[in-house]
């Protein structure tokens, strides 16, 4: 071949390259099988609303969002959305993240008064410049974006909660500050055997979401209202992609419920995902991830429970907690919504 031929040759195989990349054989037929997983079963409405979406060759990110809009609209969920639990000055703040296949991702934190903080999360990501909006910011965002502000009133069972929380704590408003800075400065020691560290007393089932679309391409979604009764301003692992959601449609994607600083403390779903790149399965990438965190927390053990589900690119699933009582749910042209007991190490 002279070098002529060789140039024309190169960009025939270049413009057909670009044929493909560019998606203009979009038109093609794909072999892949829609699929979606959340977190907790008792939410598995929201795969419902998701697979309205997936089952009509719908894109997996437009999926999620449906999906987690679902437990956003529940007015009686303890721990996504405006009836979740509030802080501990008694008000409700909403986190949220997104991620597509394109690695292209938005955020909000401590959002106030806005009913789906996870459709705010997709307009950072496509109407803004920015990733992540938290606060007043946010809200001012969301607004100018066409969503409207909420009463901000607690829900009833959220209002009970707010009241028992208070006098078991002995809350006292004028002395919150400092109760705040012990919070937070003995996370491992004498404050933790009070009952205020007790597991069960933080109510916190984020859902987390992730989906394959019937173009193999994967999306996820997280929303919760975060930890009940947190400190002022506390931000959990829900909004931060690597952290409470990862995405990487050559590989899988997964995220994670439960304590969110330890998630957080080792980048936990984004490690998920790396694990499946070496080649581990979904349930043995989660494993390998909570046992870092069994490895790595300096808290105690007997308070924190931490969940990771997640999802490869052939449509396998999986999951591993760090104490028993996770689930999730499955649904797909197999399965019709079927619940899923997580394994655990303690």
């Amino acid at each position: 071949m002279n070098r002529r031929q060789l140039v024309k040759t190169l960009s025939l195989s270049g413009m057909t390259f670009s044929f493909f990349k560019t998606g203009w054989a979009s038109n093609l037929k794909s072999t892949s099988k829609p699929i979606v997983l959340s977190t907790w079963y008792n939410q598995r409405e929201a795969n419902i609303d998701a697979w309205s979406i997936l089952s009509k060759n719908g894109k997996a990110l437009d999926a999620v969002e449906k999906g987690v809009m679902n437990a956003e609209n529940d007015i009686t969920n303890c721990c996504v959305g405006l009836g979740g639990n509030p802080d501990r000055t008694g008000i409700v703040t909403l986190d949220a993240c997104i991620m597509n296949e394109k690695f292209e991702i938005g955020a909000v934190g401590a959002l106030e008064r806005i009913k789906h903080p996870i459709s705010v999360a997709r307009a950072v990501m496509e109407k803004s410049p920015h990733v992540m909006l938290v606060g007043a910011g946010a809200q001012e965002f969301a607004l100018a974006q066409g969503f409207t502000l909420e009463d901000g009133k607690l829900s009833d069972h959220a209002t009970k909660a707010f009241e028992e929380w208070k006098k078991r704590n002995e809350f006292d408003h004028k002395n919150v500050e400092k109760k705040k800075v012990e919070f937070i400065t003995k996370p491992d020691r004498e404050q933790e055997k009070s009952k205020s560290m007790k597991v069960d007393e933080f109510n916190h089932d984020t859902i987390g979401m992730l989906a394959l679309d019937s173009f193999g391409n994967l999306s996820g979604a997280c929303t919760t209202s975060g930890m009940g009764f947190k400190m002022r301003g506390r931000l959990g692992d829900s909004p931060i992609i690597g952290a409470g959601l990862y995405v990487d449609n050559e590989v899988g994607a997964a995220t994670a419920t439960g304590h969110g600083e330890e998630v957080i403390r080792i980048c936990g779903s984004h490690l998920v995902v790396e694990f499946m790149r070496q080649g581990l399965s979904p349930e043995l990438a989660c494993k390998k991830a909570v046992e870092r965190i069994l490895k790595s927390t300096p808290r105690k053990l007997e308070d924190l429970q931490i969940g990771f589900i997640a999802l490869n690119k052939h449509g396998e699933f999986g999951s591993y907690a760090l104490q028993k009582g996770f689930d999730f749910a499955v649904k797909s042209e197999e399965l019709d919504n079927k619940k899923f007991d997580s394994k655990f190490l303690m």
